[in-house]
């Protein structure tokens, strides 16, 4: 490796003695201890009874708190009802968010007497498929009822002001203020203060669909004791599939697409994974070592590279023990250093680059010359992303324009909303170009008479002109000026 005066260090941004954003939660300590959510609650009674919640999970760590179902009462689901997206899927009574508004304050008064008096019948999620990596797999998600939909925010509202006063700094990912840039940004201050090192990139195959169930529950033991709310979590995890006309009952896993799935899931691989690594493993190792994990997408950095076989070893021993299989064609050790000698290491491929949260990571130089670690899209999310444009622009060629420029915008503004950080100017530079040459190419099959030219395309973009790139996360200190 280079000099180590080659490499940037990071800019100190002040104490942060529990974690990356302050508190062991990731909360700052003046935050509320449930968490801050992207909505402010409607009663204030709400807040008041999830900061409570949250005051007793963090007064005592080792305490199974066995009386939670009394704080979700009417005032609580309709707090539920108000965080619960509105305009989703459908699930297998075919019933819209819209629809159970109608008749609202009876349909929570119904659901509140049969969650608490144990009668709730947890309904089958309905089996649909989104495309995976560049387009060409697909993943299966499950698409609760809405009713269902409601009642697991509000059980998910009381797990989360339990577990968020567990959960460790290394984890992001369905937690408040914890959001995938927020990853990627303490995994770049991590990897530049370490000068680089050996990445051990994870992949747990079909993790949502494999948590057994059994375990969970024990885990879920240690600290959720409540009969109410485990009988219908349990009655989550028993209610199916249904697939068509077939209905199925997994004897693992966690639906992707239920509202409870994410927080179990994270409860899950806390112990599995997070606790096991902070606790048993960083003590054992000759050097230093630290995890970055958003949900079930993790990676793990060693400074050295004995540390990184060892754990690489013991790794898919101690993921069988719980019923999960690392992927084997997914799961790669990375040497991720600067490399000797002044020439650059390729930013594409496997050799000393690897992928996290849509962004491959690679070595590069600052604008001073200096090695820092780099970002870019990832070529299958790109991939995807360019397929959904094209397909986009055939299927709405024939409306008009200046809507076809309005919805085009929007699906760049949005692109930029993730893809647009620090060192990603050229991707985000090319993605617009794939965007015009889309655009153009199904304007032109309109009509056999009237050709769109480039020459008449570029006058047309004179008139209804398209967003350039712009960078809406800065993830470089300033020091790195790069």
């Amino acid at each position: 490796m280079g000099s180590r005066s080659a490499l940037i260090v990071p800019v100190k941004r002040g104490n942060r003695p529990e974690g990356p954003r302050g508190g062991k939660g990731g909360a700052g300590d003046t935050e509320p201890l449930e968490g801050k959510t992207t909505e402010p609650p409607t009663s204030d009674t709400v807040s008041t009874r999830l900061q409570r919640i949250a005051e007793l999970a963090r007064e005592d760590p080792g305490r199974a708190l066995r009386s939670l179902a009394h704080h979700i009462d009417l005032e609580f689901l309709h707090e539920a009802f108000r965080r619960t997206r509105k305009d989703g899927a459908t699930g297998v009574d075919g019933q819209t968010g819209g629809e159970y508004e109608e008749r609202l304050e009876e349909n929570l008064r119904s659901l509140l007497d049969r969650f608490k008096s144990g009668q709730y019948k947890a309904p089958p999620v309905r089996r649909a498929y989104v495309p995976k990596g560049d387009g060409t797999q697909t993943r299966p998600i499950g698409i609760p009822t809405f009713e269902d939909k409601v009642l697991q925010r509000a059980v998910s509202m009381v797990l989360d002001a339990v577990y968020e006063q567990d959960f460790l700094p290394c984890s992001y990912g369905f937690r408040p203020r914890r959001s995938a840039h927020h990853a990627l940004e303490d995994l770049w201050q991590g990897l530049m203060s370490m000068g680089g090192g050996w990445v051990l990139e994870v992949d747990i195959k079909s993790y949502f669909d494999s948590i057994p169930h059994s375990p969970l529950r024990e885990i879920l033991d240690r600290r959720v004791r409540d009969g109410v709310l485990r009988r219908t979590i349990d009655k989550w995890l028993a209610a199916g599939v249904m697939e068509g006309t077939e209905w199925s009952h997994p004897d693992a896993g966690t639906p992707q697409g239920g509202v409870v799935s994410p927080i179990l899931a994270n409860i899950y691989l806390h112990e599995v994974i997070d606790r096991w690594f902070e606790r048993e493993v960083k003590p054992r190792l000759i050097s230093r070592a630290f995890m970055i994990r958003f949900a079930d997408d993790l990676v793990m950095v060693f400074a050295n590279e004995k540390d990184a076989r060892r754990v690489w070893d013991v790794l898919p021993k101690r993921l069988g023990r719980y019923g999960l299989t690392l992927h084997p064609s997914k799961t790669r050790l990375v040497e991720f250093r600067p490399r000797v000698g002044g020439t650059t290491r390729p930013n594409s491929g496997n050799e000393g680059s690897f992928d996290l949260l849509g962004f491959t990571h690679y070595w590069g130089r600052s604008r001073r010359g200096s090695w820092v670690v780099t970002r870019k899209t990832a070529g299958d999310r790109f991939g995807r992303a360019v397929k959904r444009v094209y397909e986009w622009c055939r299927t709405y060629r024939h409306a008009p324009v200046p809507w076809q420029r309005e919805q085009l915008e929007r699906k760049l503004r949005g692109h930029d909303n993730y893809y647009g950080i620090t060192g990603n100017w050229k991707a985000l530079t090319r993605f617009r170009y794939e965007v015009r040459w889309a655009w153009r190419m199904w304007l032109n099959r309109r009509s056999a008479k009237a050709r769109m030219t480039w020459e008449r395309f570029e006058r047309l973009i004179e008139r209804y002109p398209l967003p350039g790139p712009v960078v809406r996360h800065q993830l470089w200190p300033r020091a790195a000026n790069p």
